[in-house]
């Protein structure tokens, strides 16, 4: 029996302005995301896979349509942060995720007060310890430390020892990897791996790659202005491409990568 969807939207919508300066940023789309899939939203910058996002975060209001987490509207919770226990992010920027004036592991320890219980002291410090050692961070490695200390990498590795310690039913990690090396963005995707097996969770990948949401994903969403062009496993998008768009995403693959999708391979560097 297929287990109940995490997210449904119907003709869901975001537009910006008023009149004939109105602009849709996000354009009467429709999708289910299955709980414990990930999903890849693919496309351009500037085609609405980020404000997409920023809706399923309740970062952004929908300007019409329906949008339902667990079956109940979203707009329907007074408090955010009831929404915000279920439902996580990890950002393109890690430093702007992270307040310079405080310590590392002060914001990390601060994530307690989202849990309507709140830990005892001791505990908390165990948890903390445990998320960074679960992201290959030694503790005494960021003990006392900032953010403008630490790495891109070493700082999107502290957004995902954020994600182990709130545990939330749903992440949407928004191009994760796009600020970090290749080695990085190998150990990222390795993490945010190793956190779906962990946590059960779903995740929402936004990228622009569309190599990598094949390598990853349950099912890929292909947006352009707005728009879902094309949605569907990653076998048959990337082999029976229907949209103009998903065939120029795929085009601008380079062909050594091409090949890796065509064999099944994996993408991430060795």
């Amino acid at each position: 029996m297929p287990s109940e969807p995490k997210f449904e939207a119907k003709n869901l919508t975001r537009s910006y302005g008023h009149g004939k300066k109105r602009v849709s940023a996000v354009k009467n789309v429709s999708f289910s995301i299955p709980s414990k899939d990930i999903i890849s939203v693919v496309g351009q910058s500037g085609c609405g896979k980020t404000v997409l996002a920023k809706m399923l975060l309740r970062l952004e209001t929908p300007s019409s349509g329906s949008l339902l987490f667990n079956g109940k509207p979203i707009a329907n919770e007074p408090d955010p942060r009831q929404h915000w226990r279920s439902v996580q992010a990890v950002f393109q920027d890690p430093f702007s995720a992270f307040n310079q004036f405080f310590t590392i592991r002060a914001q990390l320890k601060s994530c307690f007060r989202l849990f309507e219980q709140k830990p005892s002291a001791e505990e908390i410090d165990a948890r903390v310890d445990a998320a960074l050692l679960a992201v290959n961070i030694k503790p005494k490695e960021v003990e006392g430390k900032y953010p403008f200390e630490l790495s891109g990498g070493q700082m999107q590795r502290m957004l995902l020892a954020r994600i182990f310690i709130l545990r939330p039913e749903v992440l949407i990690a928004d191009e994760p990897t796009s600020m970090v090396d290749a080695c990085s963005r190998a150990s990222i995707l390795d993490y945010l791996l190793k956190l779906k097996e962990e946590l059960d969770m779903t995740i929402v990948f936004v990228t622009h790659d569309i190599g990598l949401a094949c390598y990853i994903s349950d099912s890929i969403f292909i947006m352009h202005q707005g728009e879902i062009v094309e949605q569907g496993p990653p076998d048959r998008v990337t082999g029976s491409p229907e949209s103009q768009v998903t065939k120029q995403l795929l085009a601008d693959i380079p062909d050594v990568h091409r090949e890796w999708i065509r064999r099944g391979a994996s993408l991430l560097p060795t």
